[in-house]
């Protein structure tokens, strides 16, 4: 739960960016990252069109809110989910979450607006929330976290693992054969000396190249699964 309230009080950016509507459905589906989608073995082929149907530019957490905007307007419809091999029970959990979040948000009079067309708005909010867990892509096509070095990679069902954006930020790490970012947006570097300008100096930001490398590199998600 500390990770999730980390994104839904942050009540100057919120005011700032003007989309707490998205962000606290962001922040309830983070407490069920893992299990929102399932794969019958039988089904595989379906299950990973249905998931990459949701996949919007800019990265997890959008798809996340995309989720759970479609399902709302299905009427939190159980057929819903079920034709797009979603978990009920998560995401039962993550609006009864939501609500919960919502009505303490209303509790100390925090308006609830939403800005869903801006993701650049969303991005930044999340930014805000997550500047400390910021990777940066290398030549060599892994990641580094920008303040301990630490080589990290996108995870394989993330929406961003064939696009290797050059600066991300992530919700969490989790270990198998390599150390994965889990819920992973696109970021610019240049907005964490706008949201935390008592983290990062700008010379720990400089950049050589904006320029996305090639999608080649490393494995497929088919390889890595293995």
């Amino acid at each position: 739960m500390i990770g999730i309230v980390r994104l839904s009080f942050l009540p100057e950016r919120l005011e700032r960016y003007k989309c707490s509507e998205e962000i606290v459905s962001i922040a309830a589906m983070l407490s069920v990252n893992s299990a929102i989608f399932y794969r019958p073995k039988d089904k595989l082929v379906h299950a990973d069109t249905a998931r990459k149907n949701f996949f919007l530019p800019g990265g997890d957490h959008l798809v996340l809110c995309n989720i759970y905007k479609q399902w709302a307007d299905s009427d939190y419809s159980t057929q819903w989910c079920y034709e797009n091999y979603i978990q009920y029970r998560s995401m039962k959990r993550a609006r009864d979450v939501r609500e919960q979040l919502v009505g303490l948000m209303e509790r100390v009079e925090m308006e609830i607006v939403s800005n869903h067309g801006d993701t650049v708005a969303i991005r930044k909010a999340i930014t805000a929330g997550y500047f400390y867990h910021i990777a940066r892509l290398s030549k060599a096509g892994s990641y580094k976290t920008v303040k301990h070095n630490q080589t990290v990679m996108i995870h394989p069902n993330s929406s961003l693992f064939e696009e290797l954006p050059r600066w991300v930020v992530y919700y969490e790490l989790v270990f198998t054969t390599k150390e994965y970012m889990r819920q992973a947006s696109e970021i610019e570097s240049k907005w964490l000396l706008e949201v935390a300008p008592h983290y990062y100096k700008p010379k720990e930001l400089e950049d050589s190249t904006n320029m996305k490398f090639s999608k080649n590199i490393g494995k497929t998600r088919e390889e890595l699964r293995t």
